[in-house]
Order: C-alpha cells, then structure tokens, then sequence
C-alpha cells in the first residue's frame, strides 16, 4: 500500500466517525494529531498465516477458560454443598462469577486501550488463575464465594480483550469469519462444562474443577505471548476515569442483583427490591452526568450514539438474550412436556448451541465477499423471528421443535459477527477495545435482564411458585405441572422471543452500513494444515 492510499484510508477511519468523537481524537492532551497520523485502518505489518493461527489459537483456548467456568461449576454444586454443609448459599458460587465479570467488561476493555493489549490480557489471566487457586484450596462457602469473585474479575476481562487482540490483527472484512471460531470454542464449553463439573466431582475431586485452569492458562500464555510483540499497537496512554469506572460497576452489580434476586428472594415489588432498582438508575444517572463532564470519561458517551452503535448493540443483545434465555427456561419445558430426563433434557439444547455457530460461519463468510454484508444478519434474524413465532404458534413433537429450534439458531447466529464488527469498524482504532468492553457488559446485562424476564413470564403464565432457571434440576425433580399448561405457558416465551428477534431485524435494518475494510475476497486462516 503506498502512502496516498494509506493516508486516504486513515482519513476515512476518522471521517466515518460522528463530527464530535473525531474533532476529539484529533485533540489528545498535549499534543496534536494530524489525520496523516491517525492509526491505520490495517496492520501497518502485515502477520504471516502461521503467525495469526498460533495467535487465534491461543485466543480461542484463552477463551474457552472463560467459557467453561461459567457452567462447570453447576453440577458440582451439590457437591460442594455437601462438603461446606452450606446448601443456601451455594447460588452464589455462580452469582459471584457473573457479577464480577459484567461488571469489569468495560474497564478491561478501556484499559487495553490505555495500557495496550498485552498488559490487559496478563492481568485479566493472573486474576483468573489466582481466583482459581483460591476456588481450590477453599476453607469454606464464604471464601469460596470470595475467590469465585475474583476469578470473574479475571474472566470478565478475557472476552473484551480477545476481541479487540483479533481487530489488531485482522482487518474488518476479515474478522467476521473468525466468529465463527469463538462461537464454537463458547458451544464447547458450554456443553462440555456441566459434564466435565459432573465427572471431576463424582470420580476425583470438585476443586479439579479449579486445578483445569492451570495448565489451559500456562498453555495460552506460553502460545500468545511470544508474538504479542508482534500485534501491532493502537493503544494510547491517557488519564485514568476511575471514578467513572467504578460508577459504571456499581451501577451495574446493583441492577444485576435486582435481575438475581427479584421475584425469588424478594418479591419484584418488595421494598428492597424497589431500593435496590432505585439505586441502581441513581448511581447510572451519576455515571451519565460525570461522563459529561469529564475531560477523559471511562467511557464517552458519543461512541454510543451515532448510526451505528446504538443499534449494533441493541441487535446483538436481542440476539445473544433469546438464545441465553431459551437454554435456561428449555430444560424445564422438554422435562415438563416430553418427559425427558436431565441428562436427555441438556442433549436437546446441542441443536440450539451448535447451529447457532453456523449461522455465525455463514455470516462471518458472507462479510468477506459480500459489499452489502448486513442483508445475511437482517435475513436471519428475520427467519429466526419467524421460527419463534410458528413455535408460538404450533404444538409440534419433539423432532419438530428440535428441528424448528434449529432453524431459530440458524438465523440468530447470523447476528453476533455482523454487529461486532461494524461496531469495531465504526470508531478508531485507539477507541477499539473501549466500545469492545462496553459491547460485552451490555450483551451480559441484556442476558440476566432475558433470563429473569423469561421467568417472569412463566410464573405469571403459570400462576404457581415454581422453581425456574435451572434450580429444579437441583432437587432431581420437576414441578407437577399439566404437560397442557406448560405448553400454554411457553407460548408467551416463544412469543417474547419473536418480539427480541424481530427488533434485532429491524436494529440491523436501521443501522448504516459502513465499508469494511481489508480485502474483498478474503480467505480465513485454516486452523489445521
């Protein structure tokens, strides 16, 4: 590339930002930046094949450390439990994890892009290994809770900075294929979490649960660390919004509590529920005023506006909450309706997990060929909204849903590297892993919000307390419910799965499509000779 087309293309990389977030870029403290010395749109050095698969190798086992904590843990509650002679507390062996690692989404995302890439991956690695020495020699439930917490500081931090480690080392046509990579490593470790929690804590002990991630973590960094000098670097030193971050934090654990514990602890009308949502919409006012006053907020607010990221992020977190929100709530239903067991009952959700990753390859593939990329997204969610409806709609057999369950993932898979990516493509490159993190904290609190939602739903649809979200399967029974009534009551949740998808069609619809750079005809890394 010669220095015209590479100076043209930086100009577009700032041009194509909001008029507000440019003049910003181009007004660092103590300096002035030229838009000839914006960051490239590409890696200035282009990295072989063998360098960007050992990369992405060791990306996708970084993230399958994130991936399998958070559901290897489940079926060695019991467990667990038995051993602390703790059962009440044991929810929150999980809960700790997911509070911690929503809430510290946008904070590792910001500082790989204050501190680089590198560091934030280090960090975000120790934090998860120590919290899983910590899991492992646990005294007691407290400390155990206290260490599942750390290890969600740690685990959180994974996900924002393997993407943005992808978006410095292949361009933006490009990078759609590898979601389908990622997708598959989260399938895996998804399905493979409960068997292996399963298996250590009946055959050995529960703390190897723990010990696993010793040797998958010295294995990814022993892989990615020697060719982190190579990545190139777009991160930029600049001061610190700390009390921005922790506004954003506080914000957030405060409202996924209300999320946790709404209608089960306390009831959704309880005076402590009320002062807990109260709270929460203070304490993110408080961030909202602070950031706009800041010289440097944690997070800025303009990178969430514009014609693009608004709706990127709503369609992705439809997206990612119909799927999070089916595979709780299904289990209870294939049990109730079909009658199958627990272990038959998790079987059935492969087909919502592994085709969901097709659809994501499908995407991924089209991005690199296709000039209008976002028709295959818009066309997905649009045929997944239209599956959700006829399982709203119909009664079929269990091979039918099974296979109309299929075609619902077929078309939400479609959504996840559409709308990382045209996030990614829509800021400079210095504010990449800022909108990363911010992407990632608002898809998990889109998958609680889902979750209790969906909940919500069917005991108002029911009109009885029954235990939802997995916990039936604790006490290795399922409530005495008329196969008729469950059926009723899981029409409203199809249905509210066809409202998340089909306003993910029309986000995706309304979102600009802007050109994405890197080669039209892009060919993906193989990741096996």
């Amino acid at each position: 590339m010669n220095q015209f087309t590479r100076q043209n293309n930086q100009a577009a990389d700032i041009q194509t930002l909001p008029d507000d977030i440019a003049e910003e870029l181009t007004r660092l403290p103590g300096e002035v930046i030229s838009v000839g010395d914006a960051p490239p749109i590409s890696p200035p050095t282009p990295l072989s094949s063998d360098e960007v698969r050992t990369i992405v190798i060791s990306l996708m086992l970084t993230m399958f450390l994130a991936a399998l904590d958070q559901t290897i843990v489940a079926t060695a509650l019991p467990t667990i439990g038995r051993q602390f002679q703790d059962v009440s507390n044991l929810s929150w062996v999980i809960t700790a994890y997911l509070l911690a690692s929503t809430a510290v989404a946008p904070v590792f995302g910001t500082l790989s892009d204050i501190y680089g890439r590198k560091a934030m991956i280090i960090v975000s690695l120790s934090l998860f290994i120590a919290g899983s020495i910590l899991c492992a020699i646990a005294p007691s439930m407290p400390m155990l809770i206290l260490a599942r917490g750390l290890q969600g500081l740690g685990g959180g931090g994974i996900m924002p900075v393997v993407q943005t480690v992808i978006s410095d080392v292949v361009s933006p046509r490009e990078r759609g294929q590898y979601q389908a990579y990622f997708s598959s490593v989260w399938m895996v470790g998804g399905i493979l979490g409960p068997v292996i929690g399963g298996v250590f804590a009946e055959h050995l002990h529960w703390s190897m649960i723990f010990w696993i991630n010793l040797p998958l973590a010295a294995a990814a960094l022993a892989l990615l660390l020697p060719k982190m000098k190579k990545i190139p670097v777009f991160h930029r030193k600049r001061k610190v919004d700390w009390l921005g971050g922790v506004l954003l934090m506080a914000s957030a654990v405060v409202f996924m509590l209300v999320l946790t514990w709404g209608g089960t602890r306390y009831p959704w009308l309880s005076p402590t529920v009320l002062a807990m949502v109260g709270g929460a919409v203070a304490l993110a006012f408080t961030f909202v005023w602070h950031a706009r006053r800041a010289d440097e907020p944690f997070l800025p607010l303009p990178l969430l506006g514009g014609s693009v990221a608004p709706f990127a992020l709503t369609a992705g977190g439809c997206g990612l909450g119909a799927i999070t929100g089916l595979t709780v709530q299904l289990p209870l239903y294939y049990e109730s309706v079909y009658h199958l067991s627990a272990s038959e009952a998790g079987l059935a959700l492969i087909p919502l997990a592994a085709v969901s990753t097709i659809g994501a390859a499908v995407a991924g593939r089209t991005m690199a060929r296709a000039r209008h990329y976002k028709r295959v997204a818009i066309v997905g969610t649009s045929w997944a909204a239209i599956c959700a409806l006829g399982l709203t709609l119909t009664t079929l057999p269990l091979w039918g849903l099974l296979t109309l369950m299929a075609a619902f993932a077929l078309g939400l898979g479609t959504t996840f590297p559409v709308c990382v990516v045209s996030l990614q493509n829509s800021v400079a490159r210095p504010l990449v892993g800022t909108i990363t993190g911010a992407m990632n904290f608002f898809r998990s609190l889109m998958s609680s919000f889902t979750v209790a939602a969906f909940a919500a739903i069917l005991l108002i649809a029911l009109g009885a307390d029954i235990p939802l979200a997995g916990e039936h399967h604790a006490g290795g029974s399922i409530p005495a419910i008329p196969a008729e009534d469950m059926r009723h009551a899981f029409r409203y949740v199809f249905a509210a799965a066809t409202a998340l998808m089909t306003t993910a069609s029309l986000c995706l619809i309304m979102m600009e499509e802007r050109p994405l750079a890197g080669p039209s005809t892009a060919r993906p890394v193989e990741m096996a000779e």
